[in-house]
């Protein structure tokens, strides 16, 4: 019969990573055969250590089972007991095991505390304390069988993901069709902080306050001359205001303290645009290249069907995905000097908070406008 004075303590039970499907019905397929619970279930005072799914098993089926009462000083201990012996299960998911870690960490760092103030010190104290961090988390890392690295990530999650993901990351169940990973939960963890944080209504009415912007493109009214073709190599100037490069160069850029900035330059000013991202204080990351249906082309030179976009930052902002972002892009001419719209799409894709189109020839959705050819 039935053991009726066992008892369930949820608090000890949640500490246990549930099984897979196939994993109980093989275990129920077993205690059928034996007609009997092979392995004794652990008690502690009657309440159940181990062996709650088998427990339940042979109450439904009503088979025979046979437990085993075992001593603990206090519950800190039989959860270190059901810890370690969760630690032996070969199909327990990645992120279960740096919990389990985790949990007895929190326990041991207790002990340690008390030992401490009892003034019975242990020489692995100041390791378990937390005084050296990076050798806690690859100890941690080497029971579960990852990284030190791997564990501060998932610490991470533990603390800022929504607690339905992080339950189905440890338990291996699929969200949306999709199994979760450590990595890929804390990428995407990561990115809707940053989002939250420069889209949140105070942040922006700050940096508007303030008059900056965290992302800002610029399309300065270079020194440019337009080539009549028909009487090579005769110049005339364009029918807009132009700056020179001093006048460029000089410019205050109304960057927050970390600031995304896309300065868009031609072949003529390619060199320049360098020496001007300094002149702003920026430090330069990357160059984008936009692949144009045709272009101009000087007399006895090849065609100039690309432009270019300089990518420099202030500060270390962060983009808030990376998918599908290239260097390279095609888009098809739009009117003289107007950017295509593909990289403005883009750029809002990629980034968030508050965004400036400097020199604007249009009204860009999610951008604010600066320029005399704006809408």
């Amino acid at each position: 019969m039935i053991n009726p004075t066992l008892k369930i303590k949820p608090e000890f039970q949640r500490l246990i990573p549930p099984l897979a499907d196939y994993e109980l019905e093989g275990l129920e397929a077993e205690i059928r055969y034996w007609a009997r619970c092979y392995s004794p279930i652990i008690t502690w005072n009657g309440v159940i250590i181990d062996g709650h799914n088998r427990y339940e098993i042979c109450k439904r089926i009503g088979a025979k089972i046979k437990h085993e009462e075992m001593e603990f000083a206090d519950e800190d201990e039989a959860k270190l007991f059901i810890y370690k012996n969760q630690l032996k299960r070969r199909n327990i998911e990645e992120a279960a095991r740096i919990k389990i870690c985790l949990g007895i960490k929190e326990i041991e760092n207790k002990k340690a505390k008390e030992r401490m103030l009892s003034g019975k010190k242990d020489p692995s104290d100041k390791c378990r304390m937390g005084q050296e961090q990076g050798r806690v988390k690859d100890i941690l890392g080497g029971m579960a069988g990852v990284s030190g690295k791997t564990v501060e990530r998932f610490e991470y999650v533990q603390e800022n993901a929504k607690p339905e993901l992080v339950k189905a990351l440890c338990d291996g169940k699929k969200v949306n069709g999709k199994k979760l990973t450590i990595g890929g939960l804390f990428n995407d963890t990561k990115k809707q902080e940053v989002v939250a944080n420069l889209e949140s209504i105070e942040a922006k009415e700050a940096k508007a306050i303030q008059g900056v912007y965290d992302v800002i493109v610029i399309d300065p009214p270079w020194p440019m001359q337009k080539i009549e073709r028909d009487v090579a190599p005769g110049q005339v100037g364009f029918d807009y205001p132009t700056m020179s490069l001093e006048e460029i160069a000089a410019l205050e850029v109304p960057c927050a303290d970390d600031c995304h900035v896309f300065l868009w330059t031609t072949q003529k000013f390619l060199k320049v645009s360098f020496e001007i991202l300094d002149s702003w204080g920026l430090n330069y990351i990357c160059e984008f290249v936009w692949h144009k249906n045709g272009g101009f082309q000087p007399f006895n030179m090849p065609q100039f069907n690309a432009e270019f976009v300089l990518y420099a930052r202030k500060g270390g902002p962060k983009f808030v995905t990376t998918k599908n972002f290239n260097t390279c892009f095609y888009a098809k001419r739009g009117k003289h000097s107007e950017k295509p719209q593909e990289f403005y799409d883009l750029i809002c894709r990629v980034t968030a908070g508050r965004r400036l189109d400097m020199f604007n020839r249009r009204t860009i959705g999610g951008f604010d406008g600066w320029g005399n050819e704006a809408i």
